[in-house]
């Protein structure tokens, strides 16, 4: 078995446990953490993902993240995957939550931000490229590069979430 994660309900309280690959085909609600990490001054994150990934090769995104692990919160999720896939543990603060539909299977997203001030060593087999973007940079890049439509759901969510509030990204955005 890969890893387990809760399976939830409509109200993301627990109804069992599954095999995350499992949830997945199968539809199944469970729960991802995902966290928005900004430098000390204000830039946002963004990562291309390797070609090699099952999901979602070589698109951009601007969440870090993954599987709740059974037993974990949100936040400690949130933590432990800024620690695996960017190399730095810190404090994340909790923003929002909601039930995203996904584009390859339903599931509750807990959304965080973070402050990273220190150097970043990035999991290749995770991250492809990173580079940290302004503002303007950001939207600029939402319109021209293919991101990770899930990421896109959270804009649509939480307009008013600091950086983002004036980023207005395109349904389907060109790939670069």
């Amino acid at each position: 078995m890969g890893e387990l994660v809760e399976r939830v309900d409509e109200q993301d309280r627990v109804i069992g446990v599954a095999d995350r690959d499992e949830a997945i085909r199968h539809g199944w609600l469970h729960r991802v953490a995902t966290t928005v990490c900004r430098d000390p001054r204000g830039r946002v994150l963004v990562y291309r993902r390797p070609e090699h990934v099952s999901r979602f090769p070589g698109h951009y995104d601007w969440l870090i993240g993954g599987g709740v692990e059974v037993g974990e919160t949100y936040e400690e999720a949130a933590a432990r995957e800024l620690a695996e896939e960017l190399g730095v543990r810190g404090p994340v603060r909790f923003v929002f939550k909601f039930l995203c539909r996904g584009a390859i299977s339903p599931y509750w997203l807990g959304v965080h931000e973070a402050v990273v001030a220190g150097p970043l060593a990035p999991d290749p087999a995770e991250i492809a490229w990173h580079g940290w973007l302004g503002e303007q940079e950001l939207q600029e890049a939402f319109r021209r590069w293919t991101f990770v439509p899930d990421g896109m759901q959270v804009i649509r969510r939480c307009p008013g979430l600091p950086v983002l509030s004036a980023a207005t990204p395109p349904s389907a955005p060109p790939r670069s």
